[in-house]
């Protein structure tokens, strides 16, 4: 009788990989929205690999996760997400296309695969597979915000506040929503809605660089009331 294979090992792995991504995911935004605020150069938004969640050893383990599971979309796009992290983008991409192929329904295959689109600067393929997740999980605020930040980067400031402002509804608390939209709203020239988007992250978090950098771009007084929505 062949003995039950533990899974304690491949959970830990898929915790390590999620983390990284999540990790990942922030450095892209993080470089893409100081581009959109007025850098000189747009930084790459394939994020530096972590040494644990993108080291070839854990990529190996997570092949053979992968191997005994062939049929289970998450694996690819556990696998997807590290070989994105460490720059590996023709065999992440192979592995997101993988998870889509096996279940047309995937958001987050689809979200991932947008990313790494984004992280490309192909921003017409991110903004299909970001409207293919949003229309396939409803109701979250992150592909929301990376679609906004594609629209922002091909100068659609309009189609880039309507994601941002569904995006600040759906997670009042979410900094990230709050400071792209206040970007969005900066870009467009209208500074009252963006300085109260950026006096709100830093009503969430007080001592966040990019929401104090747009406060101080668009003219914000501290102790004055903006109003967000008008």
């Amino acid at each position: 009788m062949t003995p039950r294979r533990s899974n304690v090992g491949t959970e830990m792995l898929i915790g390590r990989a999620q983390v990284g991504g999540r990790l990942a995911r922030c450095a892209r935004w993080l470089s893409l929205t100081a581009a959109l605020a007025g850098c000189s150069t747009l930084v790459s938004n394939v994020a530096p690999s972590d040494d644990t969640a993108a080291s070839p050893a854990n990529i190996a383990s997570l092949t053979d996760v992968v191997q005994h599971n062939p049929n289970d979309p998450q694996a690819y796009n556990m696998r997807g997400s590290v070989l994105g992290e460490a720059g590996r983008i023709q065999d992440a991409l192979a592995d997101f296309n993988k998870a889509i192929h096996i279940r047309p329904d995937n958001a987050q295959a689809y979200f991932n695969r947008g990313l790494l689109y984004q992280g490309q600067r192909q921003h017409q393929f991110a903004i299909d597979d970001f409207s293919t997740a949003i229309g396939l999980s409803q109701h979250q605020a992150e592909p929301l915000i990376a679609r906004g930040l594609s629209y922002m980067a091909i100068n659609d400031f309009k189609a880039a506040a309507g994601d941002l402002d569904e995006a600040v509804q759906l997670e009042p608390q979410n900094v990230k929503a709050w400071v792209s939209r206040g970007l969005a709203y900066e870009r467009m020239g209208d500074k009252e809605k963006a300085a109260g988007s950026y006096a709100k992250a830093l009503n969430i978090k007080q001592d966040y660089d990019q929401a104090k950098q747009g406060f101080a771009r668009v003219g914000g007084k501290f102790g004055q009331t903006y109003q967000a929505f008008h």
